[in-house]
């Protein structure tokens, strides 16, 4: 059964070789972008570019996030919605919308 199976299946062998090879591609580079001496080296660089001006201290913080959210696995931290003063709310629409004909 297991020779008949091999032949039937033989077409597509390249088919399942390029998706073992792609899967071993894509372990190698979930491993070395998660490495820790990878990750070291960007917050580095982002560093030396916020030093030398071709970042500002905002832009810095989001790409330092997106590189630590890749090394947690990314997991970020959502800031809560802030909250407008009661004054600053916008006046809820109370009105009821009456049941007009069936169309």
């Amino acid at each position: 059964m297991d020779l008949l199976w091999a032949l039937l299946t033989l077409p597509y062998a390249p088919v399942r070789g390029l998706t073992a090879v792609v899967g071993v591609v894509a372990r190698e580079a979930e491993a070395r972008q998660r490495n820790p001496v990878n990750v070291r080296r960007e917050l580095e660089e982002l560093d030396a570019a916020a030093a030398a001006g071709h970042l500002t201290p905002e832009e810095r913080d989001r790409a330092e996030q997106r590189v630590l959210d890749r090394l947690t696995g990314g997991v970020s931290r959502q800031r809560p919605p802030q909250r407008r003063p009661a004054g600053e709310r916008g006046v809820r629409d109370v009105r009821r919308r009456r049941p007009g004909p069936a169309t």
